[in-house]
């Protein structure tokens, strides 16, 4: 077997290792923000990428360790370089037709776990090839670059510094770097490239054998077509109409505009975030039930209210508090700067409030001020942050807020009943505060919850909406007026250290899931009997 002049120094062996680690990485921070927009990017999410990942590498240890025993030829090592830079370079292409392809089969056919399942399939079937590829590398590199047994220890400790420095560099380049600058889709094709380029050097040193011949042209040809076809970063590509599509560090986000108002989502298949409504007008979501937090904290008996909203968004309650109410001093407190730019750009955010870039929680630790209204409207994709959820934040909260102060807390999934995300995130919050109450808000999956140490909280609110002047607001809060409940707290408690809001928010969402495709499912099962007792024709007669 001729040795190519390339392996001749080991500087690109350990190249090889570096940049190995640092491509699977990239991937691993890359299959995240794939998966997010379709499944969310909770803890439940990151753990099946992890764990699909480990699987992936583990099998390609093993696999390259008894290759490499068997057959000692570096071609192999860098053809599967080669193939997996491909694979990686095809998943902007692909990747998301892969995923709702799989996600149209799943939900038809299972009742439970279904973005579990879903994503642990969609996961499987992408990455694992390219990462098994990859996995090879290292038991490979240690049989070529191991040349005796006195300086092992020291060559194979140079290849895992060389692949652990490759993997922090792989970690952070992507997420402060390549995705917020120009995307996941050229993110993939920007590392696929570099492995691309690496296989291509091996290839290309000494004499080309025939057997090359064709297969690095092939190559260089399928990853152009892939930089050609899949620099696209739009995640809903059904969808021509939207005004804005990207990303942020943190976050997919998804603006549309039907001419009568503007939405944001930071997910594809789950529900709106952010809303403005360009009339003035109640936004017909749970915003305008939130509405009833200053009426409860006393704006119409007081000069000024001090409101301040954690989870800002592109500011939907602030714009709409600030059309209904006078006397309001409002900051809100984002994460994601990124939604902060375009509130201001699409959403007509009023350069008078502040809002600033921190985490909810830190902010509070951060600042000494009192409040009227606090609202809690903090989500990541469709899942409560733990930290957020606690009752020790709960108490950070109560601490923030005047003797007659509210907290008003958006949750996004009700139902689901007994030790539910929402009996849990009630029990936690009644357990702080002694007065609570909440409102469903109608034909949503939305509730709002207030919550006071006021115990004369219902009297202030009737004594503020009889003052209130506006007939629409008026008219509102008598609704919820009615329909308030009063919670007793139970002994569902989360904490700092027990706080399964990944668990149960899954656990909510497949219900909803399952309860709107109910029908679907029953129209599915309808056209298979067709299809059995009387065939293509029959199903096509059906269906006209």
């Amino acid at each position: 077997m001729e040795k190519r002049p390339v392996l001749n120094n080991k500087l690109y062996l350990y190249l090889t290792e570096f940049f190995a680690g640092m491509s699977v990485m990239a991937v691993e921070l890359g299959a995240s923000r794939l998966l997010a927009p379709y499944f969310s990017s909770s803890q439940i999410v990151w753990t099946i990428i992890i764990g699909t990942i480990m699987i992936a590498m583990a099998l390609g240890n093993i696999y390259g360790g008894r290759s490499a025993d068997k057959n000692p030829n570096p071609d192999r090592l860098y053809a599967r370089i080669l193939v997996a830079a491909i694979w990686i370079a095809a998943i902007p292409v692909v990747g998301k037709y892969i995923i709702l392809a799989i996600s149209a089969l799943l939900i038809l056919s299972i009742n439970n776990n279904f973005l579990i399942i879903a994503g642990f399939v969609a996961c499987f079937v992408i990455f694992v090839f390219p990462l098994f590829l990859l996995g090879t590398v290292t038991p490979s590199l240690v049989k070529y670059s191991v040349d005796s047994l006195s300086d092992s220890g020291r060559t194979v400790g140079n290849l895992n510094a060389f692949n652990t420095i490759g993997s922090i560099i792989g970690t952070f380049v992507p997420t402060f770097v390549s995705i917020p600058s120009v995307g996941t889709s050229w993110t993939f094709l920007i590392f696929a490239g570099i492995l691309l380029l690496l296989a291509l050097v091996y290839f290309l040193s000494g004499r080309v054998r025939l057997s090359q011949i064709k297969k690095v042209p092939v190559a260089v040809i399928l990853f152009v077509l892939a930089c050609i076809f899949g620099h696209n970063d739009s995640f809903a590509f059904w969808d021509k109409g939207l005004t804005y599509e990207g990303e942020s560090i943190y976050n997919y986000l998804q603006v549309s505009d039907d001419g009568e108002s503007v939405a944001l989502s930071t997910n594809v298949l789950f529900g709106v975030q952010s809303v403005y409504v360009k009339e003035r007008k109640l936004t017909g979501m749970y915003y305008d039930y939130a509405m009833a937090a200053p009426l409860m904290a006393g704006i119409n008996e007081k000069d000024k209210l001090d409101v301040l909203i954690l989870g800002m968004g592109t500011g939907t309650f602030a714009t709409q508090c600030n059309r209904y109410f006078s006397g309001m001093n409002i900051e809100g407190v984002e994460i994601d700067q990124k939604i902060t730019d375009l509130a201001i750009q699409y959403f007509n955010l009023s350069p008078d409030i502040p809002v600033t870039t921190y985490d909810g929680r830190a902010y509070l630790n951060a600042v000494d001020r009192k409040y009227d209204v606090i609202m809690v409207d903090a989500y990541q994709d469709i899942t409560i942050p733990f930290q957020m959820s606690s009752v020790e934040f709960f108490r950070l909260v109560k601490d923030h807020l005047r003797e007659d102060g509210v907290m008003v807390v958006n949750m996004n999934m009700m139902g689901g009943g007994a030790d539910s995300i929402n009996e849990y995130l009630s029990d936690t919050i009644a357990n702080v505060f002694p007065e609570v109450y909440i409102v469903d808000v109608p034909h949503a999956t939305n509730a709002e919850l207030f919550a006071s140490r006021n115990t004369a909280l219902l009297e202030q609110f009737a004594r503020n909406t009889s003052l209130e002047q506006d007939p629409e607001i008026k008219d509102l809060m008598a609704d919820v007026s009615e329909n308030l409940t009063h919670y007793v707290g139970g002994s569902h408690i989360m904490t700092d250290d027990k706080a399964p809001v990944e668990v149960l928010g899954m656990k909510m969402i497949d219900q909803l899931i399952s309860d709107e495709l109910e029908y679907y499912r029953g129209e599915f099962e309808t056209y298979k009997k067709i299809f059995r007792e009387e065939g293509f024709k029959g199903l096509m007669n059906a269906l006209q």
